[in-house]
């Protein structure tokens, strides 16, 4: 496990911390753009890919990136991470992987005769979980109160992870030989999974160019601190949410849940965290208020994963994301001036 910056994480009993204050909304675009712009530059062609992992950090949430090998998971990853100055580590996972080595472990000191906690590579503002899936159960489980709940138990003492907290994993679904496939549990603590693609031809072109002699990740500089990054937290959750668009997030979940077509609808987890998202994406989108199209959006990224379709209607050649894709046209949508309503003084 490699880690770039220096944990700054105080290991002491998790406690509240103050929030921070939101960001102006003309810094906050200029920010997010920069944030873009930045990532752009190292990952060719899939500027959609970015802008998502960009609003999971925004909503709080963890980001699985599933794809076959070569096409850029850990590199957008590593992108995101470097364009943030915080403290940032990358766990390898392989099948000898202990949960300690996440969490970390209390050894004992000979000299003061006291166990002394030792953090694990989970001690970072964002963590790269680099092919997640190869390691055991018990070790991938080690994330579970991490991703959930922002701290680590040992020995029955709860330590607060550093603030803002995001986990990026990588997993191949092609080559299954020795990993260890993550259940339903797991992939439920994931806001998003994306899946990159092959470039098209001019991107690909375009990579030839810019990273024949070396890659331009390590020209990457940080254009926005920690605290930036709280702001801009703090920003999304001010963003306004009308009735009606709470009633039409609720409604889309539950037609997951009721389908003949889908074995497993998402969970209550899943529709706060679709909510989170569409919050998240509005205010990429300079609004300070959600729309049905933010909901509808994110749900894709948000819920493919979760989803898991009946057995006929797997044999008959249907995809999760085709189903998905017909509940969504399926669910009544607000009046646009429903939708638009604002908070009243």
């Amino acid at each position: 496990m490699d880690v770039h910056h220096a944990a700054a994480t105080a290991l002491t009993p998790r406690r509240a911390a103050p929030p921070a204050a939101p960001m102006p909304p003309l810094r906050f675009r200029e920010l997010c753009e920069t944030i873009l712009a930045e990532v752009d530059r190292v990952i060719d062609g899939k500027a959609e890919a970015s802008r998502v992992a960009l609003t999971v950090l925004l909503a709080q949430g963890h980001l699985l990136v599933e794809d076959v090998p070569g096409v850029g998971k850990t590199m957008l990853a590593k992108t995101l991470a470097r364009t943030i100055d915080c403290s940032v580590s990358r766990i390898q996972f392989t099948p000898d992987l202990l949960p300690s080595d996440v969490t970390g472990v209390s050894i004992y000191n000979q000299a003061t005769r006291q166990f002394e906690f030792r953090p694990g590579a989970v001690f970072a503002n964002i963590v790269i979980g680099d092919e997640i899936n190869r390691a055991s159960a018990k070790t991938q489980s080690a994330l579970l109160e991490c991703m959930e709940e922002h701290q680590v138990t040992v020995d029955g003492t709860s330590y607060g992870l550093s603030e803002p907290f995001m986990v990026i994993a990588t997993q191949n679904p092609i080559e299954m030989e020795g990993t260890y496939p993550l259940p339903e549990a797991q992939r439920d603590r994931f806001m998003a999974r994306i899946s990159m693609g092959y470039p098209d031809e001019a991107a690909e072109i375009e990579m030839l160019e810019s990273h024949q002699s070396e890659s331009p990740l390590f020209s990457i500089e940080p254009v926005a601190e920690a605290s930036d990054v709280a702001s801009m937290i703090e920003s999304v959750k001010a963003v306004y949410v009308s009735d009606p668009v709470k009633q039409f997030t609720v409604a889309l979940g539950r037609a997951t849940r009721t389908s003949e077509r889908v074995r497993l609808g998402a969970s209550p987890r899943a529709v706060l965290q679709l909510l989170r998202a569409a919050k998240a994406r509005a205010a990429l989108d300079g609004r300070d208020f959600v729309l049905p199209d933010d909901v509808a959006a994110m749900a894709p990224a948000v819920l493919v994963h979760r989803l898991i379709l009946d057995r006929r209607a797997a044999a008959a050649g249907l995809t999760v994301a085709g189903v998905l894709d017909a509940l969504v046209a399926t669910v009544p949508l607000p009046s646009d001036g429903a939708a638009r309503l604002r908070r009243q003084a």
